[in-house]
């Protein structure tokens, strides 16, 4: 079953919060915060988009965190020390398992 992303950010609410003023780096921003949500969606154990979505702040602030994080380290992104805070973000909302 292929999931069907439901975009959790805006791309101006994710260049306000890495604060990137041009769109010379849109797509990169882009492809960065889906790559997020999913990786957030993946440590919160939950696969469909909405019910992702639905965790409101707790949610939108584990994928700022992580797009933001693999904008600033795109060149040595510690993906183990990422995915350890994403799992201290996501905590209280975790499934147990898929």
């Amino acid at each position: 079953m292929e999931r069907v992303m439901v975009m959790l950010l805006e791309l101006e609410e994710a260049k306000n919060y890495l604060r990137v003023d041009t769109d010379e780096e849109d797509g990169l921003i882009t492809g960065l915060s889906q790559s997020a949500e999913k990786l957030c969606m993946d440590v919160a154990r939950i696969e469909d988009a909405e019910d992702f979505a639905s965790l409101g702040d707790t949610a939108k602030t584990a994928v700022l965190y992580a797009t933001a994080y693999l904008y600033e380290h795109r060149e040595e992104a510690d993906h183990h020390a990422l995915t350890l805070t994403l799992r201290s973000l996501l905590f209280g909302v975790r499934k147990e398992g898929f």
